[in-house]
């Protein structure tokens, strides 16, 4: 088979390697297309934490089963699959408290495992055993179903940000986990949101979600969300860019007793903010983050897109053959589209 393998940040390469073979309680996944996803972007430029190279990244990823190993009995073969690359141990104390994005073993497809810029996929028997592989409903392609990865995260870190039916929800970045967050929720009964960027271009792609539209080149945006809310501010800020100056500005955005999640990482050496922390005393708001999902949101996530709720083909910008994934990471890089998905 061949494979986008990276050797180290900026050197990938395409190479014909072994099929993997699934041992006990493994999967074989033919892989079927793999969205690229920022992280896979700034891994390819400067590496990741928990990567040894070489490795084949991509985690975004959805295929066929191809074989499967011994014991397994959850999923044949010939079945459409997405798979969820958090992968929890469901033993240790977090995944026994049902906090399975926070625990302690985790490991995930792409980063500890190979991933899905590849033409197969060894899915890990954790994987298997802990409901990280999803089937894919009969009228979604593989294409639509790698928007379900992302959409997991949107659902918890809107549950951890305790976003409530009428709530006036402000999201910062147009993206599309910024949209993906604007549209989940007008699905789930926000009463106004509001997308913001300070770019023209990635809010006229944002236009389908459904949100009103703020550009921050033109308007002053807590000028703009005070007027819009009588004074009130946003009941919940999504800050969904990994960017200091916004994260610290949503401090002054929020309403009291509302919510801001820091949705977006910093950079490593860059991971500080100034925090105002009398406007969190005084306001009595909450201040969360979000890294990734359960394999319960991806379940959730999935039957979402299944459902037409959200319509998952709206965010797929453009496809990329495997042998040409450094056109695909740079268009990602470039924000020139919404979701860039590989197809082997």
């Amino acid at each position: 088979m061949i494979a986008a393998i990276l050797k180290e940040p900026e050197h990938l390469d395409i190479e014909e390697v072994e099929i993997p073979v699934p041992g006990n309680g493994e999967i074989l996944l033919k892989v079927e297309a793999c969205a690229i996803c920022g992280t896979d972007v700034k891994t390819y430029r400067h590496g990741h934490k928990n990567i040894v190279f070489p490795r084949i990244t991509g985690h975004e990823v959805t295929g066929t089963v191809a074989k499967t190993g011994k014991n397994v009995k959850s999923v044949a073969e010939g079945t459409r699959v997405a798979v969820a690359p958090a992968i929890p141990c469901g033993a240790c104390y977090y995944c026994r408290k049902g906090f399975q994005s926070s625990c302690e073993n985790l490991k995930a497809i792409g980063y500890h495992y190979n991933g899905g810029f590849a033409e197969y996929m060894l899915v890990p028997g954790d994987a298997v055993r802990n409901g990280c592989v999803n089937t894919i409903p009969g009228n979604l392609s593989y294409t639509e179903a790698t928007i379900a990865e992302p959409l997991a995260c949107v659902i918890n870190g809107q549950s951890l940000s305790r976003v409530e039916k009428g709530d006036t929800v402000l999201v910062i970045g147009s993206g599309p986990i910024g949209s993906l967050h604007a549209e989940f929720a007008l699905n789930t009964g926000a009463g106004k949101v509001f997308l913001a960027d300070i770019s023209p271009e990635r809010l006229k792609m944002a236009e389908f979600t459904g949100a009103v539209m703020v550009d921050t080149s033109r308007t002053d945006l807590k000028e703009f969300i005070s007027h819009e809310t009588g004074g009130r501010m946003a009941d919940r800020v999504i800050v969904a860019v990994g960017l200091a100056q916004p994260q610290e500005f949503a401090l002054e955005l929020v309403a009291k007793r509302g919510s801001v999640n820091y949705f977006g990482g910093l950079p490593k050496d860059k991971p500080f903010v100034r925090f105002n922390s009398n406007l969190l005393h005084y306001g009595e708001f909450f201040v969360v983050g979000t890294h990734g999902s359960n394999p319960i949101h991806n379940r959730i996530a999935m039957d979402l897109i299944a459902s037409g709720r959200i319509n998952a083909s709206r965010y797929i910008t453009k496809t990329f053959k495997l042998k040409d994934i450094k056109a695909g990471l740079d268009m990602a890089e470039k924000k020139e589209g919404l979701k860039i998905v590989i197809c082997p």
